[in-house]
């Protein structure tokens, strides 16, 4: 089977609900969308197989150059299409703030009479299941997906294809004229132009609330509004990026499913939108972690936290593989499912407790339930925070003494001592003080390498790693530390070209899984944090601006870019972004004269 589309990942653009996205190729094709919600089955998916279903709408003919661009300040995207026959918009958005749920897409001629075509082929199911496609009275039809009923509408005649797997329609839009499309909720009016204005107000009310007044507003701006796209609104969790299986080498097999919730990308994100006045977030994700304190799967994992949860905070995420699609670029396997909800990942006690006393800090206060259960957590790391774990990068090869697992677990500990004494809390603070010594001297006395003159991805090891960018970040040291910077300049020296930042080295760090990756984009942005803090604030901006380079025409950025340059990775990735937004946040204040 052909390999899924040809469009780069990072020339797409995105769309969604808060509940779920879709994916937009630069000439208006819808190429991924699960429904009803980001960790359900697929609808449409071409992005992984040729006949993972897609809806275009395009100009008929092949003249025709696109452009793509967000409606200022939202989430709204248009699609150009221009050539000497005329001009016309796509339009393409998902409804917020209505009555119902759907994906709209309005087309308007701006210059010229327009011939157009749409063709909407969804292949329910990850493509196992045939469409179920009715017309209905109305003009509408019904598309069954998997037990959701949705409706395909439009202002102009839809026909079912000849051979009942794809919806098509032909029409003409000339000048000054908008024609309109929608997929969604049985029922609903989606093409009531209420719904657009109010999916607009919606999202420019939201990032006007954002405290940011910096040197980088509009690149901060598009990145929460992408990160508040990868918050689901019914529960408050927070996902880590919005699809599965984009490779992270092409032809690789470092393909994984990302539409969860990490603890730890989730903390991150929580940390970015509080950075920007966002608080809101913040109190939804601590009530959809409250109930992950209190969950009754809890006793049987390894400790109190999994690394990662579906929406309804289930930890029963089987790691399948999609034998029958080929994969984005012929890259298999395609997964669904992680695996990595089964393993121990020490650092994620770290971020949660950092989140948590920022958010107790600046908002009004943790009840009384939800520090108990945090204090509970903080008791468990003095535990169990010198066992060996699987990592921040989720290797699979063994577990090892990470020495970022142990710096988390020390920002886990040394954060619940300042969230106690912040409101004279009860803890065990003899201790939780004798504990944060006991690693903080681990770390520097086996965490670091006299030879390399720097600290080392695992205790009494000698191989760099990019995660322990993180040090002074979290202030475990000062910037200027003489340690530290030896540490920076090693890393510089090992794993930085030019201003990508590779994890590790795999030609002599074994992870367990075959072939190289590209440079991971949160590490790059640590990198700029790391260069502002050690005094080198010229090269810290001049970093920060050249990794802007690497994103996508809209700003967007995946998860890793390929010695080639190129976005690869799951997309969008919260951890990028939100790392962006804190190096810019950082970047300003440390320009500011005090």
């Amino acid at each position: 089977m052909a390999h899924g589309s040809s469009t780069p990942i990072g020339q797409h653009g995105v769309i969604g609900d808060m509940e779920t996205l879709a994916l937009v190729g630069r000439a208006a094709s819808i190429e991924w969308c699960c429904w009803p919600r980001f960790d359900s089955p697929s609808i449409f998916g071409c992005l992984l197989d040729e006949d993972g279903g897609a809806w275009s709408i395009t100009p008929v003919g092949e003249s025709w150059r696109d452009r793509q661009m967000y409606l200022p300040d939202t989430n709204v995207l248009v699609t150009r299409f221009h050539s000497d026959e005329g001009l016309v918009e796509v339009e393409d958005f998902m409804v917020v703030g209505g009555a119902g749920r759907g994906l709209v897409r309005r087309v308007t001629g701006v210059r010229g009479a327009i011939e157009m075509r749409s063709v909407m082929a969804p292949r329910p199911d990850y493509g196992r299941r045939e469409p179920t496609l009715t017309a209905a009275s109305n003009g509408s039809v019904l598309l069954d997906v998997g037990g959701t009923m949705l409706s395909a509408t439009g202002t102009v005649d839809l026909t079912i294809a000849d051979d009942a797997r794809s919806v098509t329609a032909a029409f003409v839009v000339s000048e000054g004229e908008t024609h309109c499309f929608a997929l969604g909720t049985d029922g609903v009016d989606l093409l009531d132009d209420e719904l657009r204005r109010a999916t607009s107000s919606f999202w420019r009310s939201w990032i006007s609330q954002s405290s940011y007044r910096g040197a980088y507003a509009e690149v901060v701006r598009r990145s929460a509004l992408t990160l508040k796209l990868l918050t689901h609104q019914a529960s408050g969790g927070v996902i880590a990026a919005g699809t599965t299986s984009l490779p992270e080498l092409v032809g690789g097999e470092r393909n994984w499913d990302y539409r969860y919730v990490w603890i730890r990308d989730a903390a991150f994100t929580l940390y970015a939108f509080l950075e920007l006045g966002f608080t809101a977030e913040a109190e939804a994700f601590t009530g959809w972690l409250g109930d992950r304190l209190i969950d009754d799967d809890r006793n049987e994992r390894a400790s109190p936290l999994a690394p990662l949860y579906d929406l309804d905070g289930s930890t029963k995420l089987d790691e399948i593989e999609l034998d029958h699609w080929s994969g984005h670029r012929d890259s298999r396997p395609v997964r669904v499912g992680n695996a990595a909800s089964r393993q121990l990942q020490l650092d994620t006690y770290g971020e949660l407790l950092d989140c948590m006393y920022l958010a107790d800090k600046r908002g009004a206060g943790l009840s009384l339930a939800t520090w108990r259960e945090l204090a509970a957590l903080v008791d468990w790391v003095c535990d169990h925070w010198d066992q060996p774990d699987d990592g921040m990068w989720e290797v699979r090869s063994g577990r090892q003494r990470f020495t970022s697992s142990a710096l988390m677990c020390w920002v886990a500990v040394e954060r619940g001592i300042r969230m106690a004494n912040f409101r004279g809390r009860p803890a065990d603070l003899d201790r939780w003080r004798r504990t944060r010594d006991e690693i903080h001297a681990a770390i520097v006395e086996r965490g670091w390498s006299e030879d390399r003159a720097a600290f080392t991805q695992v205790f009494d090891g000698d191989q760099l790693d990019a995660s322990l960018l993180l040090m002074p970040l979290v202030k475990f040291v000062s910037g200027t530390d003489p340690q530290w910077l030896s540490t920076l300049a090693a890393i510089e020296d090992g794993l930085v070209h030019g201003v990508l930042v590779d994890r590790y080295d795999n030609a002599t760090s074994d992870d367990g899984l075959e072939g190289d990756d590209g440079s991971f984009s949160i590490c790059s942005f640590w990198l700029v944090e790391c260069l502002a803090r050690a005094g080198r604030l010229e090269d810290a901006r001049i970093h920060f601006e050249k990794m802007l380079t690497f994103a996508g025409p809209l700003g967007l950025f995946s998860e890793v870019v390929s010695p080639s340059g190129d976005q690869l990775g799951n997309y969008p990735q919260a951890f990028t972004h939100l790392s962006l937004i804190s190096a810019a946040i950082h970047l300003d204040r440390l320009s500011t004269p005090s």
